[in-house]
């Protein structure tokens, strides 16, 4: 299938979503193979040990293995297709007259969502690596300071577009407060905190004392911006709402705390393990049950929130089942990865560890239930997203949904 836009359609930066959607989808696969494939001595699986997993594992093993790598060979090659895709649409957009228009709205933060895609990128480059390259791992730490610089220019390239959108509202003003009604903001705080995240990798996997410190250092200052700009802008959005109530286009925005949850737990998880290999910081279970629990409970408290707010709008009738077309429904497929994938660290490094659920137990497999649902009903909604969007679309084009 060749994607395109309706004609007519305003292309938008919010595209990159449908990209970012396809990498968290293959990596929602692998958490199968992290969680439920044996890799003693190792932090992750490996080509090695699926190979033996599979070679000497039951029916049900080799079922495991077979879907999540055929699953994780589609997605990426989905993200990668769309991800070629948006940059030949965005230098095309870029010589027109609505980019500069773009460059002087509140959407301008929009344009964090290409690092964020890229970002998304690096992560599902390593794990493709780790999954398909034969001895790719046991060479893995001469690869962890090309990850960290590949995450310090995508770094770079996310500062640089909120630097440029937050010094142009700060020194000419301009910022639409009554139309900041979202948390459509926040989409620059969660790029910077994929960033984090991915430093974080290092931090924690990398045996090398000095390796690891950098990569923490690196992950701290990520983390560290992101939650500072996401609070601001958590407040400055709920208080536009408040005052001016939400806008039913861009309501998909309030479910994106859970995944800037996501990636922040999972880095802080991965810090403390890294702090607790290299330099002998002790993070007991308890803690780590701790940590887990309570960021899964905000998300829930925020997933609880916007799809009362979605459902009372009629958001999911007229944008996913129905004819309404708008690029920021890509939103909704974020979140749903997100808590997938959380979901299995809380389960799996959260109840597990503390003793008080034992792996494939019957407690273990209902937990896992709602999980594998939301897993395929996201799935759903991000194949029917894209024949809407960018599958022989129809010619009434979409709204350009704002960034608020």
């Amino acid at each position: 299938m060749r994607y395109a836009r309706a004609e007519g359609a305003p292309y938008t930066p919010v595209y990159f979503l449908s990209s970012l959607g396809a990498g968290g989808l293959a990596v929602s696969f692998f958490m199968y193979l992290m969680w439920m494939t044996p890799h003693q001595g190792q932090p992750i699986p490996s080509f090695t040990t699926l190979q033996a997993a599979f070679a000497t594992g039951s029916m049900e093993m080799q079922a495991l293995i077979a879907a999540s790598v055929l699953a994780i060979v589609i997605f990426t090659y989905l993200h990668l297709r769309i991800l070629i895709w948006n940059v030949r649409e965005y230098f095309a957009w870029k010589g027109t007259a609505g980019y500069q228009a773009f460059l002087k709205s509140n959407n301008q933060s929009q344009l964090t969502a290409m690092p964020l895609a890229f970002a998304m990128s690096i992560n599902v480059g390593f794990i493709v690596g780790a999954v398909f390259v034969p001895g790719l791992w046991e060479v893995a730490e001469y690869l962890f300071p090309a990850a960290l610089v590949a995450f310090g220019v995508t770094g770079f390239f996310a500062l640089k577009f909120f630097g440029g959108f937050f010094t142009r509202v700060l020194t000419e003003g301009g910022f639409e407060c009554s139309r900041n009604n979202s948390f459509g903001q926040l989409l620059a705080a969660f790029s910077l905190a994929m960033v984090g995240v991915g430093f974080s990798a290092a931090a924690a996997m990398s045996h090398v004392k000095l390796t690891s410190a950098i990569a923490f250092m690196g992950s701290v200052f990520f983390l560290v911006a992101a939650v500072l700009l996401g609070a601001i802008f958590l407040v400055m959005g709920f208080r536009a709402m408040m005052e001016h109530s939400a806008e039913r286009e861009t309501t998909p925005t309030l479910w994106i705390i859970i995944p800037f949850i996501t990636v922040v737990g999972i880095a802080i998880y991965r810090l403390n393990k890294g702090l607790e290999h290299n330099f002998g910081v002790e993070f007991s279970a308890g803690s780590a049950f701790s940590l887990l629990t309570i960021l899964f409970s905000i998300q829930l408290v925020f997933g609880l929130l916007g799809y009362m707010v979605m459902k009372r709008f009629g958001y999911f009738e007229h944008f996913i089942s129905g004819e309404g077309r708008s690029p920021g429904a890509y939103a909704l497929i974020c979140p749903g990865v997100a808590l997938f994938v959380f979901g299995n660290f809380v389960i799996n490094a959260g109840l597990i560890p503390i003793g008080v659920l034992d792996k494939y137990s019957i407690a273990w497999f209902v937990l896992y239930a709602p999980l594998v649902y939301l897993q395929m009903k996201t799935i759903a909604v991000y194949f029917r997203l894209n024949g809407k969007m960018l599958g022989n679309p129809p010619m009434t084009p979409p709204s350009a949904i704002p960034a608020g």
